[in-house]
């Protein structure tokens, strides 16, 4: 079995709930949910809007292989309404990012893991590291709490809810 950490989130209708059926489609079509963060509130990161978004990092364990994860994942954001309108970044119903696939690193091009910004994201730090503190980034050889204490990004983040 694989061992994933998933982030989940989104800032459009009602986001808590939105966090949840994301949370019920990945035990239903990916795997077991082996731990949770708490739900991180956040201000959107690369562009401007008017709601927060909402984050919560799961690790989950799958029998899934990489391509078969991603397909799920944007299976379930589909599912969720999640449009996908450019590349720039844009509000969204629900948005499910492979943030670390056992610590393998795979580079395929509609599929990059770890995560090739996790590094650089405070919404996404937190909750990997209220979970994961010692998990090593495969790439950049660091612990995620050592990731946290060196990111740049100035965003808050805050706890919203444990769930």
């Amino acid at each position: 079995m694989n061992k994933v950490y998933l982030l989940t989130g989104g800032n459009m209708g009602d986001r808590m709930a939105n966090i949840r059926t994301a949370r019920a489609h990945i035990i239903n079509s990916i795997g077991k949910i082996l731990l949770e963060s708490s739900v991180y509130e956040s201000e959107p990161w690369g562009f401007k809007a008017e709601q927060a978004f909402l984050n919560q990092v799961l690790l989950v364990e799958t029998d899934l292989l990489p391509l078969e994860l991603l397909e799920k994942c944007q299976q379930i954001e589909n599912t969720m309404e999640r449009v996908r309108a450019s590349d720039q970044y844009i509000s969204r119903t629900m948005d499910i990012d492979i943030l670390f696939y056992n610590s393998e690193i795979i580079e395929l091009p509609q599929l990059v893991i770890p995560h090739n910004r996790l590094h650089e994201r405070k919404f996404t730090l937190e909750p990997l590291n209220e979970i994961a503190p010692d998990f090593v980034h495969p790439k950049l050889n660091k612990k995620v709490a050592e990731l946290l204490l060196s990111c740049n990004d100035s965003s808050k983040v805050s706890i919203y809810t444990t769930f």
